[in-house]
């Protein structure tokens, strides 16, 4: 088990001490930014500076008369402060407050998420290092492929780790926005330079151009995101379900000392987790929808979006740090059996090798359609009779004016296919 779970944190992020908190860090360097252009005066900063706070259950007690719950807070924090309370909130409208705000706090879980993803992609390479030369069954349609390695299965999925870093990333950029521009944008009763000085001060970047808001493509961006993410788990998942099935065994994730299967058969080990980070995918993929529906409202601005967001954000985010922490658990833990892979590939007896008989009737001047009707004249008998491909070939006159024995028997090799597996792992930087 994992020690950096994080969603203790993550929850912390969106409760109210920290929404009421982050509010107030953008009501304080708005009146330093407004004290510096001369319009709050050093005393009546320092005293606001000093003595500004809020109590939630005062604000909540406020808002049942106000019913806006930025004017509760503002009047809050103003009978702590006392008279110099009138320069807070000067110029400002509640969503100059409250988007800003609210980017912070996308901004502290975008870190958690990145953290997260990072420690997965670890466990994945490591993972995929240990069995980088395991040969396994390669599936497409679920039905045997070509041999692949147990390793570059896992490779692909630290790629996939490795771009959802990257989309994150710009993700968080797209949501590292401020506004402080009033009640529609046109900076009419406060001065551009407070936005400028507000958004530095709190990391962010001032938005170009707003109306009574920050626009909310950048919202959905980031759930879009997180959504892309969870479903690269869901993937994960999958596929580890797929293995762990008893007709295919061939890995399956922890099994701890204690843990029962089933409440009725006692010999049940089931994927549990990944079958619940697979239902969580689509919870996800949910509210980013959600999101872009967020993105049109009326005018310069309407309300809709507000409690969707109260929703939809937390539960995001939440999901994705519990989502993320559970995979590098299964990852870290996951029972891998090569015994069982080598079977597997040993099912069709052999014909998964029929590609490679192939490609050298072809390299001998055969065209493709004749050689291809040539080696699958044999997969038909073979897998019809149910014996060796080699013995199906070796029935096959056609085959036998073009390739010797020796030469067919040289096409049933594994470590031909998996000869560029250092190049891949090199390529995904590995």
């Amino acid at each position: 088990m994992i020690s950096r779970y994080t969603l203790p944190k993550m929850g912390k992020i969106w409760e109210e001490e920290n929404r009421f908190a982050k509010m107030l860090v953008v009501e304080i360097a708005a009146c330093e930014a407004m004290h510096k252009k001369g319009l709050i005066p050093s005393k009546d900063l320092e005293t606001i500076k000093k003595k500004a706070g809020f109590d939630i259950n005062r604000i909540n007690e406020i808002e049942k008369k106000t019913h806006h719950d930025v004017i509760a807070f503002i009047e809050n924090i103003g009978e702590r402060v006392g008279k110099s309370a009138r320069f807070l909130h000067m110029g400002l409208t509640s969503s100059d407050v409250l988007d800003t705000a609210l980017s912070m706090q996308m901004v502290e879980a975008a870190d958690i998420l990145l953290a997260d993803l990072k420690a997965l992609a670890a466990a994945l390479a490591k993972k995929a290092r240990q069995y980088k030369y395991t040969v396994m069954m390669g599936r497409s349609h679920g039905v045997h492929a070509e041999p692949i390695t147990f390793g570059l299965k896992i490779a692909l999925f630290y790629d996939d780790t490795v771009r959802s870093i990257k989309r994150l990333e710009a993700a968080k950029a797209a949501v590292a926005i401020g506004k402080i521009s009033g009640s529609v944008g046109t900076y009419a009763n406060i001065d551009p330079g407070t936005e400028t000085y507000v958004c530095k001060k709190l990391g962010l970047s001032p938005a170009k151009i707003s109306n009574q808001i920050i626009q909310r493509d950048g919202i959905a961006e980031f759930l879009t995101t997180v959504a892309i993410i969870g479903s690269g788990l869901e993937k994960i998942a999958t596929e580890i379900r797929h293995l762990q099935r008893t007709e295919v065994q061939e890995a399956e994730e922890p099994f701890y000392k204690g843990q029962k299967g089933s409440s009725s058969m006692p010999h049940k080990r089931n994927p549990i987790i990944c079958e619940r980070v697979c239902g969580m995918a689509r919870i996800l993929r949910g509210n980013s929808l959600a999101a872009m529906e967020n993105i049109t409202l009326w005018h310069e601005r309407d309300i809709s979006h507000s409690s969707v967001e109260r929703v939809i954000l937390p539960d995001s985010t939440i999901l994705l740090d519990y989502m993320l922490n559970k995979m590098s658990s299964v990852i870290e833990g996951l029972a891998v059996y090569p015994e069982n892979m080598k079977k597997n590939l040993a099912l069709t007896r052999g014909l998964v090798y029929s590609q490679r008989l192939l490609l050298e009737l072809v390299k001998k001047g055969l065209e493709r359609k004749q050689a291809y009707e040539i080696v699958q004249s044999s997969t038909l008998e073979a897998f019809k009779s149910r014996i060796d491909f080699k013995k199906a070939l070796d029935k096959n006159a056609g085959l036998k004016k073009y390739m010797s024995t020796k030469e067919i028997n040289g096409c049933f090799d594994e470590k031909y296919h998996t000869k560029h597996v250092d190049k891949i792992f090199k390529t995904v930087g590995l």
